[in-house]
């Protein structure tokens, strides 16, 4: 009688435990480096250069960031409003503030981020809707250029 052999069963799969681990640290760690103020940024407004210009020394508190383009519309939320038009909006901003607990539409920062070839006009016009509706401290951004 011939003898009869063993079947033997190779598996081919890798514990994948220790990969998705170290994915799941990078993830964390690029999350913790990602610089999530760039994304309120529209690439259409080119901001104006200034070698006076420097980071803020810490983050803002509630910022309500407005972009102002050439043509004086102003970018908020993905709607683009004109600057006589802000009032409505802004109120609604001022809501949102104060139904927050322990803040006041005055401790807010409104950042400003016109266009290099907005009118001046333009931008006072911006912060005196702002200023009707509140708001008191502003921040006005600039592309920061190194000194020679």
């Amino acid at each position: 009688m011939p003898a009869k052999r063993k079947e033997y069963s190779v598996s081919a799969e890798a514990d994948m435990t220790p990969m998705i681990d170290m994915t799941f640290q990078l993830i964390a760690f690029f999350m913790v480096l990602i610089n999530f103020s760039d994304s309120d940024q529209d690439q259409r407004i080119k901001l104006p250069s200034s070698e006076l210009a420097k980071p803020p020394d810490a983050p803002l508190e509630s910022p309500l960031t407005l972009q102002l383009s050439e043509e004086g519309l102003v970018l908020i939320g993905g709607d683009k409003v004109r600057v006589d038009e802000m009032g409505p909006r802004l109120q609604i901003e001022r809501n949102v503030i104060e139904r927050q607990p322990g803040k006041k539409v005055g401790d807010a920062s409104v950042i400003i981020r016109a266009d290099a070839r907005t009118k001046t006009g333009l931008v006072q016009e911006l912060i005196k809707q702002c200023q009707q509706r509140g708001f008191e401290k502003f921040a006005l951004r600039v592309k920061q250029e190194r000194a020679p």
